[in-house]
């Protein structure tokens, strides 16, 4: 059966999963979603031998039904090579009661890389299929890990471009050095004097600029976007929650049809928002526990049905999750109004006029299987110190957050018989300063380098190549703007 995608705004215009892909953003603003959502057509008996490969093909092609076999396969093997450490490449580690699913063992440390090694594969065989002359443009902005995960995925792409816009003041040490050395004669980083919300708003304008569009095209170019908001970085994120459960199940940790919880620390809501697809095409999850740290409106809105933007933003520790704009909510709010694109398109309408919206009890009532809460700055860094002191593993700040609401959930709801996974969505030794202070307030007199090597040792764990890669690596791009130039800067880049 062919799944088609409409515009969470428009359900009348239909594209394929490969126009949807190469577009990115719907022309009316709105995100592109399937038509249905297939159920997974094999046994968890045949999903319990697979390698990640294989499982990657399996739910993949139920989305993507207008690749063949042979484009399809092709993209998952270019993408999930030796470019991750691990042969699993999504393993799963057991410490204090929960599973721990490393989603960081790709070129850039970050989950991150489980979708944006294959987006590139993907989006060049979209344009081919689609007989797209112009080069491709990547835009995206970053909270701090998918920059550097798309620049990673499309350097040196034949046919594309990248330019990735970051918070100047708003991300790791280590996140920024790791952009800023990129190499790649198709790559740009701008740094923005604002935060990761405005640079995001930047991008989506440019997006919906039909005149810088036309521009674009006369010079031969076209847009697409490497953000969560492309479906072709949605549907690869499905695939490990998939295969974290057949494992659970192989290992004999799980009877068959068991269910499971999953905890997602989440700023944009892409990542939670694959394993809502993941339990919809089947999955076995009881609750999809949902961790904000203290930019909290995302429990603000399971707590009260009432999303608002309107507050202060805050920089914290774990910066990935710095947003107060959650574009991939849009696909859950869509849902949840029935499949009614007028509903949604008026609740985005009031996002954008009045900074927040209200969705109705009968919505809420939808909402049943999330359960929403937050970690403080001291919460995510005594989680830290807590495991690490109890287990020996160490944990980055995001999956601090993910583990700490974790807790909380217990304590409110006793549930300790459902087995849990906690997607940790980076390595610790990306946020080294944060995790070691966590530990020990006494690392915070040692460098940022000094501080990967102490990590290493107490861990026990190797010093990731992607760390050692940028330890003596020259910055390569040193561009800042303010918001309103980024427009300017895009049409610099592109010579136009």
């Amino acid at each position: 059966m062919s799944v088609m995608y409409s515009s969470t705004r428009n359900k009348d215009v239909k594209f394929t999963a490969s126009e949807a892909i190469l577009k990115g953003l719907a022309d009316d603003g709105g995100l592109f979603v399937p038509d249905s959502i297939p159920s997974l057509d094999v046994s968890l008996e045949e999903l319990a031998k697979m390698s990640y490969q294989e499982t990657a093909y399996e739910v993949m092609k139920l989305l993507l039904s207008d690749f063949t076999e042979e484009e399809l396969k092709n993209c998952i093997n270019q993408a999930y090579d030796s470019k991750f450490d691990t042969e699993e490449i999504a393993p799963l580690v057991f410490a204090d009661g929960a599973y721990y699913l490393e989603l960081f063992h790709g070129s850039t440390i970050a989950f991150k890389d489980m979708a944006l090694s294959i987006l590139p594969h993907l989006l060049i065989t979209a344009a081919r299929k689609n007989q797209v002359k112009n080069d491709i443009v990547i835009l995206t902005a970053t909270s701090g890990d998918t920059g550097k995960a798309a620049l990673a995925g499309f350097a040196d792409v034949k046919g594309t471009k990248i330019i990735v816009f970051y918070p100047k003041n708003g991300v790791s040490p280590i996140q920024e050095k790791q952009m800023v050395t990129q190499k790649g004669d198709n790559t740009f980083v701008v740094g923005i004097h604002g935060n990761f919300d405005q640079a995001q708003t930047g991008v989506k304008q440019m997006f919906n600029d039909k005149a810088f569009a036309a521009q674009l095209d006369a010079a031969g170019f076209q847009f697409s976007s490497a953000n969560s908001i492309n479906i072709g970085r949605l549907v690869p994120q499905i695939v490990y929650y998939v295969y974290a459960y057949a494992r659970l199940y192989a290992n004999g940790v799980i009877a068959k049809d068991e269910k499971i919880n999953v905890v997602v620390p989440t700023g944009n809501f892409g990542n939670i928002l694959a394993a809502f697809y993941a339990k919809n095409m089947g999955l076995p999850i009881a609750k999809l526990i949902c961790a904000s740290n203290e930019n909290k409106v995302l429990f603000d809105f399971f707590t009260t049905g009432c999303y608002d933007r309107n507050r202060e933003f805050m920089l914290t520790s774990s910066p990935s999750m710095d947003i107060l704009i959650s574009s991939n909510l849009e696909r859950l709010i869509y849902r949840i109004a029935g499949n009614d694109a007028d509903k949604n398109a008026a609740l985005m309408k009031s996002l954008s006029e009045n900074g927040k919206y209200e969705i109705t009890p009968q919505m809420k009532k939808e909402l049943e299987s999330f359960y929403g809460n937050y970690a403080s700055e001291q919460e995510t860094a005594e989680t830290i110190k807590e495991l690490y002191e109890k287990t020996g593993y160490i944990i980055d700040t995001h999956t601090a957050v993910a583990a700490g609401v974790y807790h909380k959930y217990l304590a409110e709801t006793k549930d300790t018989d459902t087995k849990t996974v906690i997607a940790s969505t980076a390595s610790p030794f990306k946020f080294t300063r944060s995790v070691m202070n966590a530990i020990d307030p006494k690392y915070d007199a040692m460098g940022d380098f000094e501080l990967v090597d102490e990590l290493s040792k107490i861990g026990n764990v190797a010093v990731p190549k992607a760390i050692e890669d940028i330890r003596s690596a020259a910055v390569l791009h040193d561009t800042v703007c303010e918001v309103e130039e980024m427009p300017q800067v895009v049409k610099k880049f592109l010579g136009m």
